[in-house]
């Protein structure tokens, strides 16, 4: 700034500095910006995966934001800030490795495989200060009051009792030890007190989680509206076999939740009385539950056997499923929904 200048000439320069070093870095940002990075790419798709598969909870970036909380903003504040890069790198990732070598020695020890006293005490030490989430269980909601017995529930859902009858001795020679299991006198069966609910809550692991859970609400309402919308029964997953069936659904099966049952066994002495149990529509997968070579979706369909009302165990109904309709009596399975199911079913 020349000296011996006015001031309107001295304003006049600091205004003219001002607005050339704005100028020079915007060009600076309009020469090196673009948006070729994953959060503006994936815009362009979202429109047609909503559209074909419904919300969009697995491009979810929530992911790399804990990440750069926890290795960048925590790494910072533990480090001297004397080279903190490599610190907060180094203190992350071998963080990372000891908690994979714990949750290695846990599952070995909970497998019951054999492990040294020392690994066992070092076990007790690390993890007696961790208070783990207790499980959650399944739990039952929205009693109907107008069932109290199998009639009323056969006329309710339209299930004939003779199904019923048939389908609650399958249910106890399948899930019942024999000194617990259900009367097959059919006479006894439908004296039985029943309660006809209308929810069920699901405790589902969140992805890559090992004690935080989520909780689906699988609902089944029959002629019932829900929520001012008409009548509604979910669809949900059922463990049906084991992990070699039923090809990329490994063991799982969708079906529709009917209904929702208690069922009171008063011939039991013992307090473990009450059967929690599901009626379910099952449907069955179509090529052996292969993925298409199209789409890459399992296909399945209504079973074309006799059965369409099968009662389940409610522990056995693992979360709810989220099914397109494809044709008539098929449906895609939507394994993109989230990433959990995304890492279950291929």
């Amino acid at each position: 700034m020349r000296e011996g200048a006015a001031p309107s000439q001295r304003r006049q320069i600091r205004d003219d500095a001002r607005d050339e070093e704005n100028e020079l870095r915007m060009h600076m940002i309009n020469a090196e910006s673009h948006f070729n990075f994953v959060k503006m790419h994936l815009l362009s798709h979202f429109c047609d995966h909503i559209r074909q598969f419904g919300n969009i909870p697995m491009y979810s970036t929530e992911i790399g934001e804990l990440a750069h909380k926890t290795q960048i903003k925590e790494g910072w504040r533990q480090s001297n800030k004397n080279d903190a890069d490599r610190q907060s790198v180094h203190s992350c990732g071998r963080q990372h490795a000891i908690w994979m070598r714990l949750l290695n020695l846990e599952s070995l020890q909970d497998r019951g495989e054999g492990l040294s006293a020392d690994v066992l005490k070092h076990l007790d030490r690390t993890t007696s200060t961790v208070s783990r989430p207790v499980i959650r269980q399944r739990i039952l909601k929205g009693r109907r009051h107008e069932v109290s017995i199998l009639d009323d529930f056969s006329k309710r859902s339209g299930v004939s009792l003779e199904i019923i009858y048939h389908e609650l001795i399958r249910y106890g020679r399948h899930y019942l030890p024999i000194d617990h299991r259900l009367s097959e006198d059919h006479a006894i069966l439908r004296s039985l007190p029943v309660e006809l609910l209308t929810q069920l809550e699901i405790p589902v692991l969140a992805f890559q989680e090992a004690y935080v859970y989520e909780i689906h609400h699988a609902r089944s309402t029959g002629a019932l509206h829900s929520r001012n919308q008409g009548s509604r029964n979910d669809w949900i997953w059922v463990q049906a076999g084991t992990e070699e069936m039923y090809g990329a659904l490994r063991g799982r099966l969708p079906a529709k939740l009917v209904a929702l049952l208690k069922i009171r066994d008063y011939r039991c002495d013992n307090t473990d009385t009450v059967r929690r149990v599901a009626g379910v529509q099952m449907l069955t997968p179509v090529n052996s539950g292969r993925l298409s070579d199209q789409h890459g979706l399992v296909t399945v369909q209504m079973r074309k056997d006799a059965r369409g009302f099968t009662i389940v165990d409610i522990g056995t109904i693992l979360s709810l499923a989220h099914l397109i309709p494809e044709e008539d009596r098929r449906w895609l399975v939507n394994s993109r929904i989230d990433l959990r199911t995304f890492n279950e079913v291929y």
